[in-house]
């Protein structure tokens, strides 16, 4: 008789940064990265009690990669020179591609936004990233003056989820994502700062429940086979 088996083994203002690695990259089509550790310098504000300030979604469509980051406890995006005057960074090594698309809710800038691969900037306390979206016009968005914004989405073209989850290099490295916002009222947190989550970070992947329905499907096999048996 044969036997067969299965086994599924980020008040003030603020930067969130996140680091982590695909969990189930095979059958994962969207990844969900949760915003949650803190860099706020004592001198600019503080982490507070805060634990979570948003998450950052990854979904493969096509050929192209669609974000969504979103924040919580009215935490908004701003752009500091923490965060190198930027809305939000990454890393992009894919020869290419490009960030296009790009959208705020609910008051993006009247100036719209600029995606930008290729020069490197360094976001304090997080490294070096090579790829961000900025707002065209940068005093559209200096701190506070920033137009509430508690949502954003851009496309990265020619590229896969994979592709774009990789921590950044040098002696800050292991943080795939940087934002800088504007602590919320019930975030937690104040001040200027970074946040983010190292690599490796916990993933809730659209793709689960496909993962979810392959171990069921395994299972149906197996008892199938032990029918036959």
């Amino acid at each position: 008789m044969q036997s067969f088996s299965g086994r599924v083994a980020l008040g003030g203002a603020a930067l969130l940064a996140v680091a982590a690695s695909a969990a189930f990259p095979s059958v994962s089509h969207a990844d969900t990265f949760t915003l949650t550790s803190c860099h706020i310098s004592a001198d600019s504000g503080s982490c507070g009690t805060a634990t979570s300030f948003g998450t950052v979604t990854l979904t493969q469509n096509g050929v192209n990669v669609d974000f969504t980051v979103t924040l919580t406890g009215g935490n908004r995006f701003v752009e500091t020179g923490a965060g190198a005057s930027e809305l939000f960074l990454f890393t992009d090594n894919v020869a290419g591609s490009s960030i296009t698309t790009i959208a705020a809710a609910p008051t993006p800038p009247a100036g719209g936004f600029t995606g930008v691969v290729g020069p490197v900037v360094h976001a304090d306390g997080t490294g070096d990233f090579n790829a961000s979206v900025e707002c065209a016009v940068a005093s559209q968005c200096n701190g506070g003056s920033a137009p509430t914004m508690t949502s954003l989405t851009f496309t990265v073209t020619n590229a896969t989820v994979a592709d774009l989850e990789h921590g950044n290099a040098g002696n800050q490295g292991g943080n795939i994502f940087v934002a800088d916002i504007l602590c919320g009222p019930t975030s937690g947190c104040s001040g200027t700062g970074l946040v983010d989550v190292t690599v490796p970070g916990p993933i809730v992947g659209a793709g689960l429940p496909g993962l979810v329905m392959a171990c069921v499907g395994l299972v149906g096999l197996a008892r199938r086979r032990r029918k036959i048996a």
